[in-house]
């Protein structure tokens, strides 16, 4: 067996010797946790349309995968990102050139400390062979308190603007997202997008909310 080999079949079943991160008593199977966590998440693995678009989404937005993406999101446990990666590829993801991570605005990047979305887009990306492409930003995201459901649509439109740096093209791409309720994120970024040329955008969640 070639050395990288050996290497990769050593890390592997060192892992497998490490505890779950859900229930800590059982070994890690899959994605960093054990067969029966794993399998306990309340998968859905479903297409749902939203705002004219369909979304792939893996979970519903239900315990525990709704405390997992919120630590991860906002309390800084990139540790879990494994798991929720995982969750990600676990859908049928179609065959595509580039990926697209959700972006967020330089004031929620400075809050954390980094986009949730590019770090799982990395993962996807990874897996499918294709680069991240991030040709749209954000701009500053405002408190939709009190607004109407047109007004929220037209804020949300409004901010999303073309890099005008971005010189590269893709014609069939993923956009990499969280969490979906609406789907007024994804659809104002995919507009962005096929301004751009975007023939084919499909969309992939970790998790979608009942409305």
């Amino acid at each position: 067996m070639p050395m990288f080999k050996l290497l990769e079949h050593g890390k592997s079943w060192l892992t497998r010797l490490q505890p779950c991160q859900l229930c800590l008593t059982d070994h890690q199977a899959i994605h960093s946790v054990c067969q029966d966590c794993w399998q306990q998440l309340p998968w859905v693995h479903q297409t749902i349309q939203r705002q004219e678009m369909q979304f792939q989404v893996a979970c519903d937005y239900a315990y525990p995968m709704d405390r997992l993406i919120q630590l991860f999101k906002y309390e800084q446990k990139l540790h879990l990102q494994n798991l929720l990666a995982g969750a990600l590829l676990s859908l049928e993801l179609p065959k595509v050139t580039a990926v697209v991570p959700m972006p967020i605005s330089t004031e929620r990047l400075a809050e954390r400390g980094y986009n949730q979305s590019l770090v799982l887009a990395k993962h996807v990306a990874k897996k499918l062979n294709v680069p991240i492409w991030q040709p749209v930003s954000r701009l500053k995201q405002h408190s939709q308190k009190g607004l109407s459901r047109l007004e929220r649509i037209e804020d949300i439109q409004s901010q999303f603007q073309i890099n005008t740096f971005s010189r590269i093209r893709y014609r069939r791409v993923l956009i990499i997202d969280d969490v979906v309720t609406t789907g007024s994120s994804i659809r104002a970024l995919s507009q962005k997008l096929e301004e751009l040329g975007c023939q084919k955008i499909y969309a992939a969640c970790l998790a979608g909310v009942q409305i």
